[in-house]
């Protein structure tokens, strides 16, 4: 007598997951490339837009939009997105990306630690409050990060609590086509930026093809393998895998840009994951059909 074993589809589950935060972190490394061409303005156009084409060409989403659909969620939902990439990208232009994404990463996480009151909690506060002065460019150092990259990465941070918390009214209204709506909102957003920062360059036929590599790998990929996951997978698990993205942006900016970290620099990212993870896993209850995390 034999029981079908679920490791199959958890192991599945967890590698789809790991590919996603490997395909967002090339993602934004190969938008970083883009930026001497086309600035960070240009590939954030370039990210949400082609992003929004490819969704839109393959969902159809207003096929399903019903007699009363909730433009409010949605609109708050995609400028929101739009917002946070754009900033987010502007911030890669002064800072390594595994700093940039740890320091978005509060952002969320200040979101699930302050709707708690436990003791716990104030631990994983502390940790990321170490991180942060690890990080923040207060000690006059040579090498001390640019303060307005940290303000964008920061700035970014509280696009991604918004994300998340307009994301939820636009999910429960529209389901699988919130993230449709919201790319193409967030689209709208940004490519006025792009154009105006690169104009008709954005068009370049060389440019083309790592543009549609920033929208695969940063969007329609991990979209998909991420939905693969959160079928599949607790949401206290999914959250806690999660935490390990700020040290897969630091690896890649590592081997993808030849970024490098001081000793210190780690030690603050590594104490962000912990904060994150500890986070996920002293949750209560675990939040359902919240969108996809997008950074």
């Amino acid at each position: 007598m034999s029981s079908r074993s679920p490791v199959g589809p958890v192991a599945l589950a967890i590698g789809a997951l790991l590919v996603s935060m490997v395909s967002y972190q090339c993602g934004a490394s190969l938008a970083k490339h883009l930026f001497p061409a086309v600035g960070a303005q240009g590939a954030t156009a370039y990210r949400l837009g082609l992003s929004a084409l490819i969704l839109l060409l393959w969902r159809r989403p207003w096929r399903r939009l019903g007699q009363r659909p909730n433009w409010a969620a949605l609109w708050a939902y995609g400028l929101s997105m739009g917002a946070m990439n754009l900033v987010f990208y502007m911030s890669l232009r002064t800072i390594p990306l595994g700093i940039a994404v740890a320091l978005e990463f509060t952002g969320p996480l200040a979101l699930a630690i302050f709707s708690s009151r436990r003791l716990i909690d104030f631990v994983w506060i502390a940790l990321v409050v170490a991180g942060l002065a690890l990080l923040l460019p207060l000690h006059g150092e040579v090498h001390a990060l640019d303060p307005v990259g940290v303000a964008y990465a920061l700035a970014a941070g509280l696009g991604w609590a918004l994300y998340i918390v307009f994301g939820k009214k636009a999910g429960e209204a529209h389901g699988g086509d919130a993230v449709t709506w919201g790319t193409s909102i967030g689209a709208l957003l940004v490519i006025p930026f792009g154009v105006a920062h690169a104009g008709a360059t954005l068009l370049s036929p060389a440019l083309l093809p790592y543009a549609l590599g920033v929208a695969l790998l940063s969007s329609a990929l991990p979209y998909s393998l991420e939905m693969v996951a959160l079928t599949r997978l607790p949401a206290r698990t999914f959250s806690t895998l999660l935490s390990l993205e700020p040290a897969v942006a630091a690896m890649a900016g590592v081997v993808l840009l030849s970024e490098r970290l001081s000793v210190l620099q780690w030690l603050a990212i590594a104490a962000i994951i912990v904060a994150a993870a500890g986070t996920a896993l002293s949750v209560r209850r675990p939040v359902v059909n919240e969108p996809p995390l997008v950074n």
